[in-house]
């Protein structure tokens, strides 16, 4: 028999410890807006031109450092409006299942989406924004709620396919000046992220194990 005393397990839906959690994630994925925001108004409003010095540039030396940097930046503020809710929405769900994790996760999909990108994107462009790390959250769900069981994860994806559904058919090349490639190895990127850091069931204490948990008061 397993004992979870009220709100002790945050990954665990609807323990206090779970909206905690989630309280937290949300707070701080709402302070990361305002930092993407400062860093555009900073580079229009004195002409630092960071999109083409730190954005992507494929198969360029040069624009290889972008790959860490260009999550951080982005193509005017309407790019950065339509970024922003599907960054906090997601942020926010893969941040409540522990930091150590989503900082890890975040990481590999930051370097699988822009490898990916500067390997495959096309010649003389220059790629910036966090589309692929938003992308790449939706894949860590999506995963996790297969790989761990967790139907709430998979009831999050629901719903950003219900209110983003149209914005997911960016995996696919278009004819629009969007870089589905940072769109589609970030989903990767989630995928494999994961399947490396997820969860692992507890092994039994013994040769007799009750399915049954106990909440106790």
């Amino acid at each position: 028999m397993t004992l979870h005393p009220t709100g002790g397990d945050p990954t665990r839906f609807g323990t206090d410890a779970f909206y905690a959690s989630l309280g937290r994630a949300f707070v701080a994925m709402c302070a990361v807006v305002p930092f993407l925001f400062l860093i555009e108004a900073l580079d229009q409003g004195l002409n630092f031109g960071l999109d083409v010095a730190a954005g992507i540039i494929p198969h360029r030396i040069q624009g290889l450092d972008g790959v860490f940097f260009s999550p951080f930046l982005h193509h005017g503020f309407d790019h950065l409006y339509s970024n922003s809710i599907p960054l906090i929405l997601l942020g926010t769900f893969v941040l409540a299942a522990g930091t150590r994790r989503f900082l890890w996760s975040t990481l590999i999909i930051v370097l699988v989406s822009g490898l990916g990108v500067w390997f495959t994107g096309a010649p003389n462009s220059v790629v910036v924004g966090a589309s692929g790390v938003i992308f790449g959250y939706l894949g860590i769900l999506l995963t996790r709620g297969l790989v761990e069981r967790s139907w709430w994860n998979l009831a999050v994806v629901l719903l950003v396919g219900l209110l983003y559904g149209w914005q997911l058919l960016g995996i696919l090349p278009t004819d629009e000046r969007i870089s589905w490639q940072g769109h589609l190895f970030g989903l990767l990127g989630g995928v494999v992220a994961a399947i490396l850091f997820r969860r692992r069931r507890p092994e039994p204490d013994g040769p007799y194990r009750s399915e049954s948990t106990l909440t106790m008061p």
